[in-house]
């Protein structure tokens, strides 16, 4: 018989590591969040160094948390932007975050990510329903500081975000996410 299931999972630690009661109001709360995420992930050995956070617009509160899952969880697509986003989805029941069925506006979502997304997460950032894209470190650090490959962007790929009407706002914390970077790169550690 072929799987008919597929069961993704945040490792242990992240149970609890933050409280879904807490705003965090700014740009800069919610990326240096993602970015602790990032380091947690990478102390634990739960995975790569990537940490991301949906928040609701409204008010400033969390509505899921990811982290890298690929290596442990067996697949490719378990990144951090991937995760926080389908546990979003699955927290508020839809697949859009910001619109019904009827794509009615229901609300308004930020993904803050430790790290500019890949091409993967890049695509997921648009069909998932987020309306403002808060980024850490860019991919060209990624790349500097690690093995991973990023894969290919548009070349205005913060335009073609902003035109389908998603903000994108780079670099908060940029040293930080990048020194979570540079302490997974030289640690020796399996890329993904």
């Amino acid at each position: 018989m072929l799987p008919a299931q597929v069961l993704l999972a945040l490792p242990e630690w992240a149970h609890g590591v933050v409280d879904p009661a807490r705003a965090y109001p700014g740009d800069e709360a919610k990326v240096a969040l993602a970015i602790e995420l990032s380091r947690l992930n990478i102390e634990a050995c739960s995975g790569g160094p990537f940490g991301a956070v949906v928040f609701d617009a409204a008010d400033d509160r969390i509505v899921a948390i990811g982290v890298n899952r690929v290596l442990p969880q067996h697949c490719s697509v378990a990144h951090a932007e991937t995760m926080a986003c389908m546990l979003a989805q699955q927290q508020l029941g839809r697949a859009r975050l910001n619109r019904d069925l009827d794509d009615n506006v229901v609300g308004r979502y930020v993904l803050a990510t430790s790290a500019q997304p890949c091409c993967q997460c890049y695509g997921a950032t648009v069909w998932a329903g987020i309306d403002r894209l808060l980024i850490g470190a860019r991919s060209e650090d990624v790349e500097a500081l690690t093995e991973f490959d990023e894969g290919p962007l548009p070349a205005d790929w913060i335009g073609e975000l902003a035109r389908r009407g998603i903000e994108v706002v780079r670099d908060l914390h940029r040293d930080d996410a990048r020194e979570v970077l540079r302490r997974y790169g030289q640690s020796g550690a399996r890329s993904y």
